[in-house]
C-alpha cells in the first residue's frame, strides 16, 4: 500500500491521490485489542483476588482509551487530497475524514512547488502562487513528499511546455 500514487499514462491530465498510511489492518487492530482486553481482564481478576478490586476498573479503563485513541487514529486516516493537473488549471482537492471537500484551483504558468527541508531532514510541501502559499501533503513521509513534489514539478514545467512529458 503506498501513501502517494502517481497515473501518468496519458501525460495530462496528470493526477495524484495522496493518502495517508496506517500500518496495522482492520484485522491487526482486532488481534491488537483482544490481546489488550485479554491482558487488562487478567491482570485486573489477579488485583480483584487480592482485594485491590478498583484496579479491576481502572485496567477496563485503560484499554477503553487504547480503543478510542486508535478509532481517532483510523478516522484520521481517511483524509485524502487529490492533484489533478490539466494544461489550463491544477486543483487540488482535500476530503476530511468527515467526508467534507476543499478544492483550491491554481494557475499552472504561475504556481511552484515549493519543498522545504531542513538540516535534520524534516520537510514541508507548498504550493507557492501570487497570492501567497498552500501546504498539503502533511501526513506524508519526508521521502514521499521529495517524490510528490519532484513528479509535480516536472509535470508542471510539462504543463507549461517546458519539457516534453
Amino acid at each position: 500500500m503506498t501513501s502517494a500514487s502517481t497515473e501518468t499514462a496519458p501525460a495530462f491530465p496528470f493526477r495524484v491521490m495522496l493518502t495517508p498510511y496506517r500500518s496495522l489492518s482492520p484485522r491487526g487492530f482486532l488481534v491488537l485489542m483482544g490481546a489488550i482486553g485479554l491482558v487488562s481482564f487478567v491482570a485486573g481478576a489477579v488485583f480483584w483476588a487480592m482485594g485491590a478490586w478498583p484496579v479491576f476498573g481502572f485496567f477496563g479503563l485503560d484499554a477503553l482509551l487504547v480503543f478510542f485513541a486508535f478509532k481517532l487514529n483510523y478516522r484520521s486516516g481517511k483524509l485524502r487530497e487529490l492533484i489533478e493537473l490539466t494544461p489550463n488549471v491544477l486543483t487540488l482537492t482535500r476530503v476530511h475524514a468527515s467526508g467534507a471537500r476543499e478544492s483550491f484551483d491554481f494557475n499552472p504558468y504561475w504556481v511552484r512547488v515549493r519543498l522545504t527541508e531542513w538540516r535534520d531532514g524534516r520537510t514541508d510541501l507548498r504550493l507557492a502562487d501570487q497570492g501567497g502559499e498552500f501546504a498539503f501533503g502533511r501526513f506524508l513521509t519526508d521521502e514521499e513528499r521529495r517524490e510528490v513534489a519532484d513528479a509535480l514539478g516536472r509535470a508542471l514545467l510539462a504543463s507549461r511546455g517546458a519539457v516534453a512529458f
